[in-house]
């Protein structure tokens, strides 16, 4: 799924797309930004790189951090809904994760949450992209929530 193709339909469904952001570090933004226009329906996008960050621009619990740990679907919900009500975006996807290196045998390298919130709900879900190279986790996270923000909008 292109950035193109997703900005098309947020256009076409008059809504605004905003990004939070941890182990992708800004770069869902940026790949919706890199198209040329896309000012008209980006609203913004929020990296929260560390658990502070977190909680101060997206309101994401620290009860919720210290219960689930930051990887996890718990604080990606928080993460997509705190974007959602702290910008003018309609949509919001989120996305923490293990990118590598490292990890452990509870939260390997390369697990990385979605979360995704608009005017139907919050939702989530863990991929298992595998210890593939932090390039690599870190792009396909990108493709991955760039196809959560289409197949929400289509």
């Amino acid at each position: 799924m292109s950035a193109a193709s997703v900005l098309d339909a947020a256009r076409a469904r008059g809504v605004m797309i905003a990004t939070a952001e941890s182990c992708t570090g800004g770069m869902i933004a940026s790949a919706l930004t890199a198209v040329p226009g896309s000012s008209d329906v980006v609203d913004r996008g929020f990296v929260t790189y560390s658990n502070a960050a977190k909680q101060e621009m997206l309101g994401v619990r620290a009860d919720t951090l210290d219960r689930h740990g930051a990887v996890s679907e718990e604080v990606a919900r928080e993460m997509a809904a705190g974007a959602r009500a702290r910008s003018q975006a309609g949509i919001a996807v989120a996305v923490t994760g293990i990118a590598g290196p490292g990890g452990s045998a509870h939260k390997p390298e390369g697990r990385v949450c979605f979360g995704l919130a608009d005017a139907s709900g919050t939702r989530s879900e863990t991929v298992d992209f595998g210890p593939i190279g932090r390039d690599k986790v870190r792009q396909s996270s990108v493709d991955h929530a760039l196809r959560l923000l289409a197949s929400a909008l289509g």
